[in-house]
């Protein structure tokens, strides 16, 4: 394991065997990091978050509360997950929101699957093993095993094998993993 110096790790974090934590990162309390996982400079993991093996996360990407990441996922630069469908500073009465006073929304990213560059994952979804979303996109709805999705909000345009390369169906898609 590697914790670069600037990286910050609270007591109660988990971080697996062969795992590199890379400059400015902040891992908080109860997170679980797995092995062979490469944390990019400045990325931000939340309490509780659960991060399988061999995945890896590229610079500056929030991973908030109430997010489960499986093994082999790939998480570009700058991707933002969220946890609260209806986020508000203030309640009703004007009065600071505090942590009862929300609901925590989780995300699940099955294995194998690729998060491009920039995109936002919001919450209470799933997506799928081996699916790739393009850069930039909004994904807010669930996303099936092997599906591409792009754009804002995210939407299917075909399918991908494990390996990313495109083909016609999800079953064939399926029998190149």
């Amino acid at each position: 394991m590697f914790i670069h110096p600037t990286a910050e790790v609270e007591t109660g974090a988990v971080i697996g065997e062969d795992t590199k934590v890379w400059h400015l990162c902040h891992i908080r309390r109860g997170a679980n990091i797995g092995s062979q996982c490469v944390i990019g400079r400045g990325v931000f993991v939340d309490a509780e978050v659960q991060i399988g093996n061999r995945v890896k996360i590229q610079n500056y990407v929030s991973v908030f509360h109430g997010v489960t990441i499986e093994d082999g996922v790939f998480v570009g630069p700058h991707v933002c997950f969220t946890n609260d469908m209806f986020p508000r500073a203030v309640n009703a009465d004007m009065s600071l929101k505090a942590a009862d006073d929300w609901v925590l929304s989780t995300t699940l990213i099955k294995a194998g699957a690729a998060i491009g560059a920039n995109s936002t994952i919001v919450c209470g979804i799933t997506i799928g093993r081996w699916a790739m979303i393009g850069s930039g996109s909004v994904v807010t709805k669930d996303v099936p095993d092997y599906a591409l999705v792009v754009g804002n909000p995210g939407r299917i345009i075909g399918y991908v094998s494990p390996s990313g390369k495109r083909v016609a169906t999800p079953e064939e898609a399926a029998a190149l993993g």
